[in-house]
């Protein structure tokens, strides 16, 4: 079986999997994106570790646990107060040659996949059932829609490297070509979705740039530590697609960005959710 027949006999099921949970919003979906970013954050770990600097294997989760509840769980502050006195303390006492590695790596692994997964757990939550899921699945086909638009403009046009030491491949052509793949997967999920909703096009342009520039960015960043550790793929966990990390390395820096902007047009007035 070839790996474009696997990654499409994967997709295709997948993809239905996260769209239906998506509208069902909710436990459904905020279960399913923490499931996700279990994994996530477990491939990081890994991939720190292959690359020379090992995380502690046991407050990354915490941490992002922490940082994915953070809106409903009951004194959050405080909590996370107690993770980083606790953490600090073990840390401290830590007489191997890695633990002062272990302080940094151990945040970014707790921090990063978790704040991009609340965030999109947070535009979930925005508005009636409908803006909800219209947003997050604006979101994630705008992401989608770059990503196909990168490859196959940077396989007919590119020419100039985007960035030759972490990802050799990427052109700006490519680069360029995914900010008409963010406006067509925006407009799909605007005109393709049958709801009436108060987001329209002239309010969500701007989000063509935002996707079109951070969604890159978080796949050479998964890159970059990827080039390190020596490995293609995150993990072997999805067929044909490589592990979650790299499916969603873009739309974890896509997702704060998006909900930066969805809050302040609606704190200047300009839309109400």
């Amino acid at each position: 079986m070839s790996e474009l027949v696997k990654r499409i006999l994967f997709a295709v099921p997948a993809a239905i999997l996260f769209i239906s949970l998506t509208w069902m919003g909710g436990w459904y979906f905020k279960g399913f994106i923490i499931f996700i970013g279990f994994f996530i954050q477990q491939e990081v770990m890994r991939l720190m570790s292959s690359a020379g600097n090992p995380t502690d294997q046991y407050f990354p989760y915490t941490i992002g646990l922490w940082i994915m509840l953070f809106p409903v769980l009951p004194y959050a502050f405080e909590i996370g107060l107690g993770i980083l006195l606790l953490f600090i303390a073990i840390q401290t006492f830590d007489v191997s040659e890695e633990s002062i590695t272990k302080l940094s790596t151990s945040f970014f692994a707790g921090l990063y996949a978790p704040v991009g997964l609340l965030c999109l757990m947070l535009i979930r939550d925005l508005g009636t059932n409908e803006t909800g899921f219209l947003l997050t699945l604006a979101a994630v086909l705008m992401v989608w829609g770059g990503d196909v638009f990168a490859y196959f403009g940077g396989r007919s046009f590119g020419k100039r490297k985007l960035a030759p030491s972490i990802s050799p491949n990427k052109t700006w052509e490519g680069f360029i070509s995914g900010y008409f793949g963010c406006f067509v997967g925006l407009a799909i999920a605007l005109y393709a979705i049958p709801f009436e909703t108060s987001v329209t096009m002239t309010l969500t342009l701007p989000l063509i740039l935002l996707v079109g520039t951070f969604g890159p960015v978080g796949d050479l960043i998964e890159s970059k530590i990827k080039r390190k550790a020596g490995v293609k793929d995150s993990s072997d966990l999805l067929p044909g697609h490589g592990g979650f990390f790299d499916r969603f390395d873009a739309l974890l820096l896509v997702a704060p960005a998006v909900y930066i902007y969805l809050q302040l047009i609606q704190k200047f007035g300009y839309v109400s959710f």
